[in-house]
């Protein structure tokens, strides 16, 4: 099992604070012969009426720590794709989003060529302030 990314306590506990419940973590995900975990699963309950209904999610954090952002930047869009393939195979009603730190977010925005990838590939993603534990931004294109 792969190890946990330094916000993934912070991010869960920002999701459940904003009424999200986690049903998954990690969230296993069949593809092929293999498997992949994806950091969390979690299920967005709404009550209408008498009926629960809820958007379903997958999360893929990241805290972009590495030595090179480059390097953590491909390697995020490259999970967040293959993430998005394996559920739309496996799970088509379960959207996938990559978690991106508030500070990594604005430093990424100072050079557009990050935003444009992101927008070209059509990633979802949720900016959050760990610290805080708040919920920024949800960006789907």
């Amino acid at each position: 099992m792969p190890a946990r990314d330094l916000f993934h306590e912070a991010f869960r506990e920002t999701l459940e604070n904003e009424g999200w419940r986690v049903t998954h973590d990690p969230y296993v995900v069949p593809i092929g012969k293999r498997k992949i975990y994806i950091d969390l699963a979690a299920e967005e309950e709404v009550v209408i009426g008498a009926e629960k209904s809820g958007e379903l999610i997958a999360v893929e954090i990241k805290t972009f720590a590495g030595f090179s952002d480059v390097e953590d930047f491909h390697s995020a869009l490259g999970q967040y794709l293959l993430y998005s393939f394996a559920l739309s195979k496996y799970e088509p009603e379960r959207q996938v989003f990559l978690s991106i730190p508030e500070d990594t977010f604005e430093e990424f925005l100072d050079d557009y060529f990050f935003y444009e990838a992101l927008e070209f590939f059509k990633v979802k993603f949720v900016v959050f302030n760990p610290l805080e534990k708040k919920i920024i931004q949800w960006e789907t294109w």
